[in-house]
């Protein structure tokens, strides 16, 4: 018997933009050295778990971070798991927005020129349809707003619901199916630096 889906979803290492608040979508930025820091520290993390398929967003952050890991080799690039398109608002701090438009949300507004909430939302359900009959371990390395939508979206939330999960940068979650329901999809880890609590 096949073991059941678990998706261990990682966020990329700090860059420069996350580091300053920055939103940061299409813009192809490296790691910072800590960023590196931080994925050589995934390995260590990550070590003695057998992954069936790795999958990362075609964005520079994600495949470094997938590499620092220890898990390049086996990469796919999955387009889909490219970061939330800001649009015109690539590269402002959100106070910067607020200043042009006080009551954007992104969960409710989108981003001008790029994605509206649905348009994530769709992309996330289309991504976890092509993943659901898979089985085992499956990493996927991401960003962090699309992780949040992602999220929500595994347990049948509202994509606006994602603002409620926050996410750091090289943090891992894990999500997967409930053991006494085996149809029942959940959220087992979330946010975490270690996996201690698997």
């Amino acid at each position: 018997m096949n073991p059941p889906l678990q998706l261990y979803f990682i966020r990329h290492g700090e860059t420069a933009w996350s580091l300053s608040g920055r939103h940061t979508g299409r813009t192809d930025l490296p790691l910072t050295a800590h960023g590196q820091d931080m994925a050589r520290g995934l390995a260590r993390t990550l070590q003695g778990l057998v992954f069936t398929q790795v999958l990362t967003s075609p964005r520079l952050r994600a495949r470094s971070t997938c590499e620092g890991a220890g898990l390049g080799a086996q990469a796919q690039i999955e387009p889909d798991l490219a970061e939330w398109d800001y649009g015109d608002y690539e590269g402002l701090r959100t106070a910067e927005i607020h200043e042009r438009h006080p009551d954007w949300d992104i969960w409710e507004d989108g981003c001008p020129g790029g994605d509206a909430p649905a348009a994530a939302s769709d992309r996330a359900d289309r991504l976890i349809a092509r993943l659901r009959d898979l089985t085992g371990k499956v990493a996927l390395f991401s960003h962090g707003q699309f992780g949040r939508v992602l999220a929500a979206r595994w347990i049948g939330l509202p994509v606006a619901q994602g603002q409620h999960f926050a996410i750091d940068p090289a943090s891992i979650a894990i999500l997967g199916f409930e053991a006494d329901h085996p149809h029942r999809r959940v959220i087992a880890l979330w946010n975490a630096r270690t996996l201690d609590a698997a």
